[in-house]
């Protein structure tokens, strides 16, 4: 079967991490026999990808970094508000126990 150069390079990254079917894997080893262009393409995601793909995956993880630190100074933030609002409430409360009700603390 001779396929087009464009359907095999839908195939190629799949069979570059040997993942396609044997069916596709069959297909892309005949294409190839007699391909120069999609063999010099095969070849080159050994040399290209890793590296595009490390480079992108630094930046995804500084992008993470940057996020965590960010939400636990949010999460750091809310926690003192929550204890601060809770501390106030107590206080109203014994005050307005003492002061209307007449309990005494002590």
């Amino acid at each position: 079967m001779n396929l087009s150069c464009e359907i095999i390079r839908d195939l190629l990254p799949l069979y570059h991490d040997g993942v396609c079917s044997n069916d596709s894997k069959a297909l892309v080893e005949e294409h190839l026999m007699y391909c120069a262009n999609c063999r010099t393409e095969l070849i080159a995601m050994d040399h290209t990808f890793p590296m595009n793909m490390m480079e992108q995956n630094l930046k995804e993880a500084e992008a993470v970094k940057k996020l965590s630190k960010e939400w636990k100074a949010e999460q750091l933030k809310s926690s003192l508000k929550g204890a601060l609002f809770t501390l106030l409430t107590v206080i109203v409360f014994v005050l307005v126990l003492y002061l209307f009700i007449g309990i005494e603390i002590g």
